[in-house]
């Protein structure tokens, strides 16, 4: 049977990560549907049909999906699950709320988080807060998954899926979005960025922070902070990484005055590179870094910035 994919999106843009977790439904060895579920969502469908790999597009319009109210899709995928041998979702917010409901409507034991697909029953999945990853074997009739985005490289786009809608009618929300309070950036998103710069609590302020962030700019990379960085007010929230932030899997993770303590390795274990800056040659994440520079931040940042401009890389560096 097809595996079905729901789609990611927010104001009115296919969110990056779906194309990820559609190159992670297609291992799953059977043909890949994707679900876009929404009120004004005529962009977001021709975008995913755009996907490469896909064998249709199904569209659900109604007013009741006009915020990624969880009752309401899970209901909508509850109408659609006998089509479907597995359904699918990222492991991000609106997943990780409407699976469970999904899996409960079922009967089924979902399977989260999963890192990497062996078969179309055999996954992996960090478990102990990323300090070791389990294999699951789940031979239910029918695979409920949510799927950590960044781990999987993304489908190409050139694809030409064709356009289905599905009927929504009956769905309704029993709750209702009062107020999204966003993070205006033009950073690449932090889950699926191939290169991220990470600030610690040792920047020491809101002001030391945004040399983090003009390395990440001239890098053309995301973000992100550690949570005594974010708890300090020098990031947002939403930069967070670790095991109450993000979970990322870049190319490159560049390590800016930060420790390394256990909840934040847990969110880069992904990383496939990761180079370290720090003063101390003792500090765990500089253990495990492939590149290691020994050294003061307020020193090496700007030496840093300062020679990719010289060689011509990245953009300008802001400030």
């Amino acid at each position: 049977m097809a595996t079905l994919v729901l789609a990611d999106h927010d104001l009115g843009q296919l969110a990056p990560a779906t194309a990820r977790v559609v190159a992670a439904g297609l291992q799953l060895g059977a043909p890949v549907d994707v679900l876009v579920a929404g009120d004004d969502v005529d962009k977001v469908a021709t975008a995913a049909a755009a996907l490469e790999g896909m064998a249709r597009v199904r569209v659900a319009r109604s007013a009741a999906l006009a915020t990624p109210s969880a009752e309401a899709i899970s209901a909508l995928l509850l109408k659609l699950a006998p089509e479907y041998g597995a359904i699918v979702a990222g492991s991000a917010a609106v997943g990780r709320d409407v699976i469970p409901r999904l899996a409960a409507g079922l009967d089924l034991m979902p399977v989260t988080d999963i890192v990497a697909i062996h078969a179309a029953n055999r996954f992996d999945r960090p478990i102990y807060a990323g300090n070791a990853i389990e294999t699951v074997v789940s031979n239910q009739t029918q695979q409920v998954l949510t799927i950590r985005a960044s781990a999987f490289r993304p489908v190409g786009q050139g694809g030409s899926a064709p356009v289905e809608q599905v009927d929504a009618g009956g769905i309704a929300a029993v709750t209702r979005l009062l107020a999204a309070h966003r993070t205006e950036s033009d950073v690449p998103d932090l889950a699926t960025a191939q290169i991220v710069v990470g600030g610690g609590v040792s920047v020491g302020s809101a002001e030391g922070f945004k040399l983090i962030e003009r390395l990440a700019h001239r890098l053309g990379a995301a973000v992100g902070a550690t949570r005594a960085a974010v708890d300090a007010g020098y990031a947002p929230n939403d930069w967070q990484v670790g095991q109450t932030g993000k979970i990322i899997a870049p190319d490159v993770y560049i390590a800016v005055g930060i420790s390394g303590a256990l909840q934040h390795l847990a969110g880069i274990q992904g990383a496939k590179k990761i180079v370290a800056i720090n003063t101390d040659p003792e500090a765990p994440l500089v253990k495990i870094a492939d590149v290691a520079l020994i050294g003061d931040l307020f020193a090496v940042v700007p030496e840093l910035i300062e020679e990719l401009a010289r060689l011509g890389i990245g953009g300008q560096a802001q400030g």
